[in-house]
């Protein structure tokens, strides 16, 4: 990292990133520069890293560059590498939107979770095709202390232990991951998905996410609470043939999440660009080198 570093930070439901625009893929970023960039105090502070590549740059992505130009090379908070990241898409098409790369309506995004499609509204929404969700059949368990509950095994891309409790308080504090047995269901890590409802078709939820610590949002924890949902109340589209619709609030706002017919899941929320700067000199010289 010996060239000056651009960067912006954006909030999806106030789950934040720094994004570092490197279209042809010259910037290294090894996990300890992207954790050091993450961190609250002494960086820029991040729950992950939205690094911007062309496809066609950018080995992971090349075989998608006919179908998505933009390849949203993410990182968690700690530098390590990710599948997916729900409101990292949403956030990762707003720039793309305010740098001029893209106008208002349907783009297409890589990622390691595959090609995203994405809908940029008048109204500042942001819509996601997330996919479909896989539901490994692997029974879990998650605990708390000394507590436990059944959770649901859902894979959006990245892999999902979703828990229905009383009390979002029963989470505990999320500072460290929450046990989740057997282990081996997850030997790459899991994000962990807490949830109460709270009316029709409405669910809350706290997370502790794979790398990052509990989060303000996580795009596809709430697809995965979505769907978790929707097959406890009996609710699969596949089945009836109607698309089924919850909306999930999450500590940074509310996102609304519709699985259709096919399978295929919409995720909408906002997504905002607060700041763009860039890195000390100084700083990176000595921090990131």
């Amino acid at each position: 990292m010996s060239t000056r570093i651009a960067f912006l930070k954006g909030h999806g439901t106030e789950n934040d990133f720094v994004i570092v625009p490197d279209p042809e893929n010259v910037i290294d970023l090894p996990s300890a520069a992207v954790a050091a960039l993450c961190d609250r105090r002494a960086g820029i502070g991040g729950d992950g890293l939205l690094h911007v590549v062309r496809s066609a740059a950018h080995p992971e992505a090349r075989a998608m560059a006919a179908d998505a130009e933009w390849f949203m090379d993410y990182r968690n908070g700690d530098g390590s590498v990710a599948e997916m990241c729900g409101n990292g898409v949403r956030v990762f098409a707003r720039y793309l939107q305010c740098a001029g790369h893209v106008a208002e309506g349907d783009i297409t995004i890589a990622t390691r979770g595959g090609v995203k499609t994405v809908h940029l509204a008048k109204n500042g929404d942001v819509t996601v095709g997330m996919g479909k969700a896989l539901l490994p059949e692997a029974q879990v368990t998650v605990a708390v202390g000394e507590r436990s509950w059944p959770a649901r095994n859902v894979n959006m891309g990245n892999p999902h232990a979703v828990a229905f409790v009383d009390d979002l308080t029963d989470a505990g504090t999320l500072y460290t991951p929450p046990p989740v047995t057997p282990a081996s269901v997850y030997p790459d890590g899991v994000n962990v998905e807490f949830v109460v409802d709270r009316g029709p078709r409405h669910v809350a939820l706290r997370v502790h996410e794979r790398g990052s610590g509990e989060t303000r949002s996580c795009g596809t924890g709430a697809c995965a609470v979505a769907v978790a949902a929707a097959r406890r109340d009996g609710a699969d589209p596949a089945v009836t043939g109607t698309p089924v619709t919850y909306t999930v609030d999450v500590p940074g706002g509310r996102l609304v999440i519709t699985e259709r017919a096919d399978g295929e899941i919409e995720m909408t929320g906002p997504a905002v660009i607060v700041a763009e700067g860039e890195i000390d000199a100084d700083w990176q010289a000595g921090t990131l080198s």
